[in-house]
């Protein structure tokens, strides 16, 4: 028969030690008794407190991603609609129209193209990418919109057009294929073209795959017609348009004398253009020289311009070259 035996009972000093503490904890795995004195306890997490905590990490998000995103991709981020609404209310962040948050120092061209609920685009894109911006370029930003969407309410460029690739609801940056057309429509065309061939060579978008869009305009269709594989600078490119149409033989990026020309006209008249940074040193002038004396003395006529030249002083460039054609000096000796 079971023999019963006496529960122990605690001392009056352990059980006052449960009493001051608040709750009785139970014994360890080994049978003694652990030491309330040094368990401490933590009080609730007040709403105040979870509002200052939550926007950090929202906020950390949003550094990563230029300072703003679609609110949608917050949720699948893992941020609760009540979290972004904590740090909306606490202005660690604010709401643009209803599905963007941004930081309060987010750029201003990305929030202004989702304040007109639509993406950055154009030359504005072309500033954010790093492409060619031709000189002058006005600083308001250009928007791509759906066909039906409203006209913005804030004062931008607006760009009323069906993407060329599909809908991305959530960015708000423009397709690269969208913001090329719309350079096309708003750049003369050696401008539009140097944006291309730039945006070609910053994307590492093959030339070839460029002109196989379908693309909806004519403009955009003759951009794309003038786009030439190997160009080293957009000046290059605005030179390329501007000589193309006048029916004579030229050439780009051949090889004489050792080195590299940037334009060969008929077969004796040779172009350097110089871009911005070009010069960079003595040593560099010096092989110029000596490359252009080189060229002379195999009977070429070589013409060097500038950047200020061929971008602000066309006519200069124009007549000088239209008057070494005049002479012959495109042509061989005869």
């Amino acid at each position: 028969m079971p023999v019963s035996r006496p529960i122990p009972r605690e001392s009056s000093s352990k059980r006052a030690s449960v009493r001051k503490h608040g709750r009785a904890t139970s014994r360890s795995h080994f049978g003694a008794t652990p030491d309330l004195s040094t368990i401490t306890h933590r009080r609730p997490a007040a709403a105040s407190d979870v509002a200052r905590v939550i926007p950090m990490d929202l906020i950390t998000w949003l550094r990563q991603r230029d300072g703003i995103a679609h609110r949608a991709d917050a949720l699948d981020a893992g941020f609760t609609v009540s979290r972004i609404r904590a740090a909306i209310r606490t202005d660690a962040v604010r709401r643009i129209r209803a599905r963007w948050i941004a930081l309060h120092d987010a750029p201003s061209d990305l929030v202004h193209a989702a304040e007109a609920g639509g993406q950055l685009t154009c030359v504005s894109l072309a500033r954010r990418r790093g492409w060619w911006v031709p000189p002058g370029a006005a600083e308001q930003v250009h928007v791509h919109l759906r066909p039906n969407a409203a006209t913005p309410g804030i004062p931008v460029i607006a760009h009323w057009s069906a993407s060329l690739g599909p809908s991305r609801p959530r960015r708000v940056l423009a397709r690269t294929e969208d913001a090329l057309a719309h350079a096309a429509r708003c750049f003369p065309l050696d401008q539009a073209v140097a944006i291309w061939e730039s945006a070609a060579r910053v994307e590492r978008v093959s030339i070839d795959s460029l002109r196989q869009v379908r693309w909806r305009d004519a403009v955009a269709r003759r951009c794309a017609a003038h786009l030439r594989p190997g160009t080293d600078s957009s000046l290059e490119t605005i030179f390329h348009v501007r000589l193309s149409a006048w029916g004579v033989r030229l050439r780009m990026q051949v090889r004489l004398a050792g080195h590299t020309v940037d334009f060969v006209i008929g077969t004796h008249l040779i172009v350097q253009v110089d871009g911005w940074s070009f010069h960079s040193s003595s040593a560099d002038r010096t092989r110029d020289i000596a490359h252009d004396a080189a060229l002379r003395m195999r009977g070429y006529t070589v013409l060097r311009f500038s950047y200020e030249q061929v971008i602000n002083r066309w006519w200069e460039v124009e007549a000088l070259i239209a008057e070494a054609i005049a002479r012959g000096l495109h042509l061989g000796p005869s």
